[in-house]
């Protein structure tokens, strides 16, 4: 004989069902390193003229709302904008920053920061530092590469969103 009575494994069943729903995606989907391709094509065409057009989800918003808003002295160079492509450009990279992202790896990089960190470099973040140590800085200058923001110089599917460390391949030179 059940002590519980039917209704407790009914409540039960609720229960579970209702955790199974809230639970997220399905497994694969959320624990993507898979950042997917930059989908703007204001941005791609501004910011990608002169550097990667790195995926929004290696940042968290308040770090994109500070690159975006201090372009007139962007790393050394004045990067301005009009305001409506600025405005543009703004929006889709906080819409899609790591605070908003699933993908496993804009958590694992948001999580290397604590609340007040405000990175304007990807390579300035915790995380960055700690997946690329075993790289020697003169790597970094090898003209293939130029430097740690050239995400492509060994990322090979960097453009598709995809940082698999199975796939990077450094260059000799």
């Amino acid at each position: 004989m059940n002590p519980f009575g039917k209704s407790f494994f009914a409540v039960l069943s609720v229960i579970l069902s209702v955790f199974v729903l809230t639970a997220g995606p399905a497994r694969g989907e959320e624990n993507s390193e898979l950042m997917g391709k930059v989908a703007n094509k204001a941005y791609i065409k501004e910011c990608g003229a002169c550097h990667f057009a790195y995926q929004p989800q290696f940042l968290p918003k308040r770090s994109w709302e500070k690159i975006m808003n201090t372009l007139d002295s962007h790393f050394g160079d004045s990067a301005t904008l009009d305001e409506a492509t600025r405005a543009e450009i703004l929006t889709y990279l906080v819409k899609n920053s790591a605070d908003s992202s699933s993908s496993k790896l804009s958590r694992k990089m948001l999580a290397s920061l604590s609340s007040t960190e405000t990175p304007l470099r990807i390579s300035d973040t915790p995380y960055f530092k700690r997946k690329h140590r075993e790289v020697r800085p003169n790597v970094f200058k090898r003209k293939s590469i130029g430097s740690p923001a050239n995400c492509a110089g060994c990322h090979l599917t960097a453009e598709q969103g995809d940082y698999d460390e199975h796939k990077v391949k450094i260059p000799k030179n």
